[in-house]
């Protein structure tokens, strides 16, 4: 499912004391199965943005298409959009609500018209792909750590079979080992499923790590789009808006500096130890 926005605007209280232009102008298109990163600052217009792609909020002007479809055509079934594109929001335990985790994780296929056997078949196909715990399937999501409603949270919109999953920060508010657990899991779904994912995160650790693809946002338009690397190489850019590259990048960048023969391209720590490597290798010092 590929997803194309085409010169995408959108206006809060437009005609009011209270208008605001959240997004300007943007278009970019996102091809089935990439893992995509979407970063910016407080106010860049990020989850504006995000909740426009399964029709929670309705574009001011521009297109919006799924394999090549205007959602905002007469009679477009918006509501198998939603069921196919998932959206985890910010803190995703404000979507669960049921009295146990397999009943929420439920709810979505039973919204779909499917019977309680497959219901629970897929809920169940669902919380196993999160790598959470079949000892808590009947507990409260409400007495459950925030590691494990975040992953009942996500499970509730796998158990849909969406072929795009969105996640807005899944991990605020996490320890290191959460995150990491999360963002582990939500890889692993990427690459054994092939769906699109979409990551919003405020981390660029984070970010080069687990995604090909960044858009950055500021002020409500599309500033740079790319490669990880071709993104971050812009990091005196990003500093002007509030943003930074991850840690790595400047530590590259400072060892070229100081003459080592290092790309300063690297992003991530396995890069950046390859590049080390090379670098030592080449002036006979690896032995």
């Amino acid at each position: 499912m590929s997803i194309a926005l085409e010169h995408v605007n959108y206006v809060y209280s437009p005609g009011t004391a209270y208008e605001k232009q959240a997004l300007k102008d943007v278009s970019f298109e996102i091809g089935q199965g990439q893992f995509v990163g979407i970063i910016g600052h407080t106010g860049s217009g990020k989850s504006t943005l995000i909740q426009h792609l399964n029709g929670l909020m309705k574009a001011t002007s521009g297109r919006i298409l799924y394999d090549g479809q205007n959602i905002y055509d007469d009679g477009y079934d918006m509501r198998r959009l939603r069921s196919q594109v998932g959206l985890v929001f910010q803190y995703p335990e404000y979507q669960l609500f049921e009295a146990d985790v397999l009943s929420d994780v439920c709810f979505g296929p039973k919204n779909q018209g499917l019977s309680q056997e497959e219901c629970e078949a897929r809920a169940k196909e669902a919380l196993e792909m999160v790598g959470f715990p079949e000892k808590y399937y009947r507990q409260s999501p409400f007495e459950l750590s925030g590691g494990q409603k975040r992953r009942a949270a996500i499970a509730g919109i796998l158990a849909m079979h969406p072929k795009v999953l969105i996640l807005d920060e899944p991990t605020a508010g996490l320890d290191p080992k959460g995150r990491d657990e999360i963002l582990d899991q939500v890889e692993y779904l990427h690459r054994e499923t092939g769906m699109t994912v979409i990551l919003v995160s405020h981390s660029m650790e984070d970010i080069a790590r687990y995604v090909e693809r960044i858009i950055v946002m500021n002020h409500g338009e599309k500033m740079l789009d790319g490669a990880p690397r071709e993104v971050f190489a812009h990091y005196k850019e990003l500093e002007k808006v509030g943003l930074a590259a991850p840690q790595v990048t400047y530590v590259m960048h400072d060892l070229k500096e100081r003459g080592f023969d290092v790309s300063p391209d690297a992003t991530t720590i396995e890069e950046a130890a390859d590049e080390i490597m090379k670098s030592f290798e080449g002036t006979g010092n690896g032995k």
